[in-house]
C-alpha cells in the first residue's frame, strides 16, 4: 500500500507538506501544480513550488517530492518535465483534475477529460521527454460533467505512458460535493494495468476502509482528510497492519501548529502569514474542538506579536 499527500493548490505548500510529512504514514507529496502556458519556465519557478529540490526532493522528514505540471500544449509540458528532472524531480505528475475556473478557461485541469485524445499525446510526449527512469503519473477526476469518459480517459493516459493514475471519483462539475463515487475507481483499475489510486472523501480510518472495500484500490492519496487529521495517514498504515493507534492529541498536535506558523512567519509577508495559519485552523476544526476556540481568538486577529502570544510562541523566537 502506497498513500500520498494531494497537491492542493493554496493549502499544500512546502510549509504544509513538511509538518505533515512528519506526522508519519506518508510514502510521498506532490507539489502545487505549476502552470505551464507558453514558455520553458525558468528554474526559479520549480524551486519557487518545490524548494525540496534543493534538498533531494525530499520534505525534512525524507518523504519524496514528485513535481506536478498543469497545461495542454504536450510539447511545452515536456519540454517542462525535462527541465524539472533535470532539477531532481524524481518522478513528474501531470494534473487533469483542478476543477478552478479560472484553470479550466485556460485549458488546463479537469477541462481536458473532455479531449481524451490530447491526454493521450501529452502523455505520450512527457514520457518521451523525460529520462526512462523517472516516472510519469496523472491525476485525474471522472469527468467534466459525468462519468461516461472516465474509462476512455484513464485509458488514454495509461496507453500515453502514465505509470501510475490518481483517479479523483467525482467530476468537475461536482466538485467536492459528497459523495465521491469510489465505485468508479474499481471501474478504471478494470480497464487499466497500472496502479490507480483512490482519491476523494476520505476523512476517518473508517472511511478508508469502506472506500478499500468499494473501490478495490490498494493504494490512496489523502486531501483534506489529512490537512483536517494529520496522523490520518499515520492511522491507515496502523489499521491495516491490524493495529488501533490513539488518535494524536491536540498537545501533541499544538507543536506543529506551533512550527508551522513560525515558518509561515519566515516565509511569507506580514499579511499572508496569518491567513495561512486560519486556513489550517479552520480544517482542523473538522477533528479538534481545541482548534474550534483557537480559531475563534485569531479570526480577526492580524498583528504577528499577538498571534504569537495566543499561540504559545515566543516573538524572539518567531524574529
Amino acid at each position: 500500500m502506497q498513500i500520498a499527500l494531494a497537491p492542493m493548490e493554496g493549502l499544500v505548500d512546502d510549509i504544509m507538506r513538511d509538518v505533515l510529512t512528519r506526522v508519519g504514514g506518508l510514502d510521498w507529496c506532490v507539489t502545487e501544480f505549476i502552470r505551464v502556458n507558453d514558455r520553458l519556465l525558468p528554474p526559479s519557478q520549480f524551486i519557487k513550488f518545490g524548494p525540496e529540490l534543493q534538498h533531494g526532493a525530499k520534505t525534512a522528514s525524507g518523504v519524496p517530492l514528485r513535481v506536478q505540471l498543469l497545461g495542454s500544449d504536450p510539447v511545452l509540458l515536456g519540454e517542462n518535465a525535462a527541465l524539472a528532472c533535470e532539477l531532481g524531480a524524481p518522478a513528474i505528475d501531470l494534473n487533469f483534475g483542478c476543477p478552478a475556473k479560472t484553470v479550466n478557461k485556460s485549458r488546463g485541469g479537469a477541462v481536458l477529460l473532455k479531449e481524451p485524445e490530447l491526454l493521450h499525446a501529452i502523455l505520450r510526449e512527457v514520457r518521451r521527454a523525460t529520462p526512462a527512469h523517472i516516472p510519469v503519473t496523472a491525476k485525474m477526476r471522472l469527468g467534466f460533467d459525468s462519468p461516461d469518459v472516465a474509462l476512455v480517459c484513464a485509458t488514454a493516459l495509461a496507453e500515453g505512458g502514465a505509470e501510475q493514475i490518481v483517479v479523483h471519483a467525482r467530476t468537475k462539475v461536482e466538485g467536492y460535493k459528497p459523495p465521491a463515487h469510489w465505485e468508479w475507481v474499481a471501474k478504471v483499475q478494470e480497464v487499466v494495468k497500472v496502479p490507480v489510486f483512490a482519491n476523494g472523501d476520505i476523512w476517518t480510518v473508517d472511511d478508508w476502509r469502506r472506500c478499500r472495500e468499494v473501490s478495490g484500490a490498494k493504494d490512496f492519496m489523502l486531501g483534506r482528510g489529512l490537512v483536517s487529521r494529520p496522523d490520518l495517514a499515520r492511522q491507515i498504515v496502523a489499521a491495516a497492519q491490524g493495529i488501533e493507534l490513539p488518535d494524536m492529541t491536540w498537545s501533541q498536535l499544538l507543536p506543529l501548529i506551533q512550527d508551522f506558523w513560525l515558518q509561515a512567519v519566515a516565509q511569507l509577508t506580514p499579511r499572508q502569514a496569518p491567513g495561512r495559519l486560519k486556513q489550517w485552523l479552520a480544517m482542523l476544526t473538522r477533528t479538534y474542538p481545541e482548534a474550534v476556540a483557537m480559531f475563534d481568538v485569531l479570526r480577526r486577529e492580524t498583528e504577528l506579536t499577538h498571534i504569537d502570544r495566543l499561540v504559545g510562541v515566543e516573538r524572539s523566537a518567531a524574529a
